[in-house]
């Protein structure tokens, strides 16, 4: 029997590392009856960080998927949650995740308020315009603030955060919440781990305080119920929590509202409310109308509604291993039904897919199921080749949906197997943990042979090689971390490339005229714009230029990096009716590439990291001074839960070690986070460096 979707739920948890979702995770389990014993992160037992790795760091690594029930107002509610990480390194699961998901649940932590990962995140929510409800985790914690928290929400983020609580106690002596919606007081039954509360009226030195937060609530919903501005000018006392409640949908689904809430999750009190909340404020796969796709065979767009009766279309966010099911894809449906034993179309390698078996997912755990349908996730078997980001569809009803953008990795690896027999078992492994992962990749540096992996920061690499061992069981030796520079122009060139050869019979020939320059504003990769008039070169040879130029744009002329972007104006040439064919236009191109480059002054560039150090007062200027010193550039200060925060941007190549160091000069006190921010030509003296290093290694190979 089909699901009712009103009664659906898509949602993600997502947060700056430490803020407690993992835990939130368990404590949604066990109160749904899904887990009969609560999983904790520090003792390496929660059921959504299943992997070796997280137990042992307590950290959450890939997103994990889990499936519950729950009831709330007499209707069971269907919901598949995603647990996803908050470690920069691995922004990639949390991208991969709002693309797929229809609200989101936003963690941030009492004392420590809106972080730097929290920032990249809620820009990713953005992006795909996700309804988020916020829940301030940890009001147990000593310097736990709820509304300060709920100010740098809106402040920071740039969102309307709107309270529909107010706590009551702090710190160790919170023990519930003023509800500003039902205009009541409750307090958590700690004998039966949160799972009941106790209505209490409002405390007196709370009553001013809520009674502002309550108009603020009503003020800010009134716009989207004209009879409840009525009300709320006339008879304020008049409202219902039934009005305020559907008011306050519409304003959280249009994202104009953040509607925030607050508890504790290690201590169990406020999870239960948060839920609630998420099945009466956040939308159902029906508020979102239709997705919209194009249509392979000729462009146009399309859209598919959230029904079984459509025709099927799905997307794919992950693909994962398991030891025991093989290769297993996490799709979303978007509308149709499909059936365990069934044939999907990828629209992406136009090749039919047998899905063998459907599984609903519980963290690693499996439980089969016979079809899944619109407005659901499931993860499916069987297929031969299915990428992140592919759309599966109906062979007769072919779609295409928007695909996922990735950033492009920031730091390299130079690895080799230790003993001959691993070099096949490290071709397969390395294989498998790049399509699981999009933001990893790898490739052979052709001067020198090694295998090189490319990675988001060191964890993440760090992560990656801890999987290589314990996973595929392959043992590699490796050498010390490289920054992912890339090489950039800056100057325009006119150059004219002959190409001839002549062998006996029939030769080569090749000519073109070019002129080169650095991109147009916002514009990256290959640019190329065919100026040929006349017929000087015939139009089948045109591509083959084109293709040559992007074919180099992977090697730069200073040190081999790749380049980032450049603009080929075609504007002349000639060919020979015998010796000119295709391969000889495109290295014709190859060769003015090489040629022409170094004329239009290339430079190196570097990844440069944003970095937030917390740090006591008195360790700061020790901080500042070796952030300087690597070449740091300072971004701004701030205080916060009484430490100070310093903003910086800083070379990635002079921030390897840093977390040890910066161990070393704070005593151990002080805490960094650090992601990539953008790309800059690097000095003089650092670009002289890095290319008579790189010749250097090309000379000893």
């Amino acid at each position: 029997m089909a699901r009712d979707l009103k009664y659906t739920r898509n949602i993600g948890i997502a947060a700056h590392i430490d803020a407690g979702k993992t835990t939130t995770t368990e404590r949604i389990l066990f109160y749904s009856g899904v887990n009969h014993k609560l999983g904790e992160t520090h003792e390496g037992s929660a059921t959504t960080d299943w992997m070796a790795q997280e137990q042992e760091r307590g950290i959450t690594i890939t997103s994990a998927a889990v499936t519950v029930n729950w009831n709330y107002r007499g209707n069971k509610y269907h919901m598949n949650i995603i647990d996803t990480p908050g470690h920069v390194d691995f922004t990639v699961e949390v991208n991969r995740s709002l693309r797929v998901l229809d609200g989101l649940v936003f963690l941030f932590s009492a004392v420590d308020g809106v972080e730097p990962q929290s920032e990249t995140n809620w820009r990713l929510a953005n992006n795909y315009n996700v309804p988020r409800l916020g829940f301030v985790n940890k009001m147990d914690r000593a310097g736990a603030d709820f509304l300060k928290v709920v100010k740098q929400v809106k402040d920071m983020l740039g969102s309307n955060a709107i309270p529909l609580q107010i706590p009551i106690g702090s710190e160790d002596a919170f023990k519930g919440v003023v509800d500003l919606i039902n205009w009541r007081g409750i307090v958590w039954n700690t004998e039966d781990k949160g799972m009941t509360f106790t209505e209490v009226p409002i405390p007196d030195d709370l009553v001013e305080e809520a009674t502002e937060w309550r108009e603020k609530l009503l003020e800010a919903v009134a716009d989207y119920d004209e009879s409840l501005m009525e009300k709320f000018f006339d008879a304020p006392d008049t409202i219902t929590e039934r009005e305020v409640l559907d008011a306050l949908r519409k304003a959280t689904l249009d994202g104009k509202i953040v509607p925030m809430v607050c508890g504790s999750s290690f201590k169990n009190k406020g999870v239960q409310t948060m839920l609630d909340y998420v099945m009466e404020l956040l939308p159902s796969p029906l508020d979102v109308e239709a997705i919209s796709g194009t249509n392979p065979k000729n462009g146009e767009a399309i859209e598919r509604k959230p029904d079984v009766k459509e025709p099927f279309s799905a997307l794919a966010f992950k693909i994962a291993t398991d030891p025991f099911v093989g290769r297993l894809c996490f799709i979303r449906v978007y509308s149709g039904n499909l059936e365990a034993g069934s044939y999907v179309y990828n629209a992406r390698s136009e090749n039919k897919e047998r899905i063998s078996r459907i599984f609903q997912m519980h963290a690693n755990k499996q439980n089969p199921i016979e079809n899944v349908g619109a407005g659901d996730i499931a993860a499916v078997v069987g297929f031969k080749d299915i990428k992140t980001g592919d759309t599966l569809c109906d062979e007769k009803n072919p779609i295409v949906l928007e695909s996922m953008d990735f950033p492009d990795p920031v730091i390299g690896l130079a690895i080799e197997p230790k003993t001959q027999a691993d070099v096949d078992k490290l071709g397969i492994a390395l294989g498998k943990l790049a399509e699981e992962d999009p933001t990893f990749k790898v490739h052979t540096d052709e001067d020198s042979g090694q295998t090189i992996i490319q990675g988001m920061g060191e964890l993440h690499l760090d992560i990656l090689m801890d999987r290589l061992k314990r996973e595929f069981k392959v043992e590699v030796n490796q050498g010390a971390p490289q920054v992912a520079y890339k090489e950039s122009i800056t100057a325009e060139t006119q150059h004219r490339e002959t190409y001839k050869k002549q062998t006996g019979g029939r030769g080569k020939f090749a000519d073109i005229q070019i002129i080169i320059s650095p991109n147009d504003e916002g514009k990256v990769g290959l640019e190329f714009v065919n100026e040929i008039t006349g017929g000087a070169i015939p139009r089948e040879f045109i591509p083959s230029v084109q293709k040559g130029f992007e074919n180099s744009l992977s090697n730069g002329v200073l040190a081999g990096y790749p380049v980032t972007g450049m603009k080929v104006r075609l504007i002349d040439g000639s060919f020979h009716a015998v010796d000119s064919d295709a391969l000889s236009f495109e290295l014709a191109a190859r060769n003015a590439f090489r040629e022409a480059l170094p004329k239009c002054r290339p430079v190196l560039m570097e990844p440069i990291m944003k970095i937030e150090v917390l740090t006591p007062e008195e360790n700061m200027g020790d901080v500042m001074g070796d952030l300087n010193r690597r070449r740091g550039q300072l971004q701004g200060m701030d205080t916060r839960a009484g430490a100070q925060v310093i903003k910086a941007l800083v070379p990635l190549s002079e921030m390897f070690g840093y977390v040890t160091q910066l161990r070393t000069i704070t005593s151990g006190r002080a805490t960094s986070t650090m992601e990539f921010d953008h790309y800059e030509p690097a000095p003089k003296g650092v670009q002289e460096e890095v290319i008579a290093k790189v010749k250097g290694a090309k000379a000893n190979a």
